[in-house]
């Protein structure tokens, strides 16, 4: 009896084990299914900062009116913007330029066309909203030519427009583009500089689709393709640049930074001018995960993945990201050139926060002129003449342009 009675109480303790190990398994088999769940949607999450994409639509192309020469989209915060823009189409046309808001409701938008639409061209209803406004250069009526910038990863594509006068020559503005665009994003600002007197070159970089791609064709975020910018400086001054003003739109405003900060003619950089800037990447990355609706510990595990080289591979970055040397406001100090930065506070894309704080922190270097409503880096298509205002009383108050150009 006592000899049953144990064999069962064994049984019983054998049977709790195996209960147990079947438990931990299942926990460990569960976690393990959790963290490599975690980890492929951070690498996805990490690749996609620094992969170029294609452009995305936005909005949908609802109807086209031939005969009032009218085009009604899906409503969205940028497709209610006053002003001028541009649509990215497929079909007949890839991009039309559309003008001001006729009438709107909760669902849709009615804006003129400004590019002539015929009743046989089809359009498919996807489309992109775009500030740029002009595509190609021949659309400014301006003098310019076709050049090639010789940078470490090989020739760069740009446009020059040269200063009206001989006089102003000296002085140019080197125009960089913004992330997943191109130099087009540049045009809108060429006909201010020019009205200024000043030289205008808009250049490519690395991986952006025109200039030469790298191995991995993925960005760093500024901290390599400030590189290109230089040689762009160095090309310019062989050509007579004394004076170099950069701008930078969005990326490229960050890639700016980094040229200002590390380049070896620092000394011919005459100041900044940055539309809806990135002026430090964990800030940005931070804003744009809150608005995806990530955890805020996925998108910190993004981000240091994005910052470690042994995880390269795997988000198919050159290497590490430097995301300490691309915190502009933690290197606000290092600063050495006047600033001006143009930023929306409902920007969308790229919080103003950080532009504020650097405005705070270095209040003898940069100035602030924030805008409302105007969304990312179309501040121009949305108040035009207050932004050009902006940047010819800068230029003029840092004696960029001479006394007869400038009035």
């Amino acid at each position: 009896m006592k000899a049953s009675r144990r064999a069962v109480a064994l049984d019983s303790r054998f049977g709790s084990a195996a209960a147990l190990r079947a438990v931990i398994v299942a926990l460990a088999t569960a976690l393990f299914g959790v963290c490599v769940a975690l980890a492929v949607v951070t690498v996805r999450i990490a690749r996609r900062v620094v992969m170029p994409a294609a452009r995305a639509a936005d909005t949908r192309i609802l109807n086209v009116d031939v005969a009032a020469q009218t085009i009604t989209l899906t409503r969205t915060p940028d497709t209610v913007l006053p002003g001028r823009y541009g649509l990215f189409t497929t079909g007949a046309a890839e991009y039309l330029k559309i003008g001001s808001v006729l009438s709107s409701d909760s669902g849709s938008v009615k804006r003129k066309l400004l590019t002539e639409v015929e009743g046989d061209m089809h359009l498919a209803a996807e489309a992109a909203f775009s500030g740029w406004y002009f595509q190609r250069p021949e659309e400014l009526h301006l003098p310019f030519t076709e050049e090639h910038v010789h940078a470490a990863v090989g020739s760069c594509p740009a446009w020059l427009f040269p200063a009206a006068s001989a006089e102003s020559a000296e002085t140019w503005v080197i125009q960089i583009h913004g992330r997943g665009t191109t130099r087009a994003e540049c045009l809108r600002a060429v006909p201010v500089f020019h009205a200024l007197g000043i030289a205008s070159l808009v250049v490519s970089y690395r991986n952006d689709g025109e200039a030469p791609r790298t191995r991995t064709g993925s960005y760093a975020l500024g901290a390599t393709e400030w590189r290109d910018v230089d040689a762009a400086i160095a090309w310019a001054r062989r050509r007579g640049a004394q004076r170099i003003i950069l701008m930078g739109w969005s990326m490229g405003g960050a890639i700016a930074l980094q040229a200002a900060l590390g380049s070896a003619h620092r000394e011919r950089i005459a100041g900044l001018i940055l539309d809806s800037p990135v002026v430090d990447w964990r800030t940005v990355l931070t804003y744009q995960g809150r608005a995806l609706g990530l955890p805020a510990p996925v998108t910190g595990l993004a981000i240091e993945t994005l910052r470690a080289d042994w995880t390269a591979p795997a988000t198919r970055s050159e290497g590490g990201i430097p995301f300490d040397r691309l915190d502009i406001v933690a290197r606000a100090g290092e600063l050495r050139h006047p600033i001006l930065l143009l930023h929306s506070d409902d920007d969308g894309f790229v919080p103003s926060s950080a532009s504020h704080a650097l405005a705070e922190a270095r209040p003898d270097l940069v100035e602030l002129q924030t805008f409302s409503t105007a969304r990312h880096t179309k501040l121009w298509n949305y108040d035009q003449e207050r932004w050009t205002e902006a940047i010819g009383d800068w230029v003029r108050r840092h004696g960029l342009v001479t006394e007869e150009v400038a009035s």
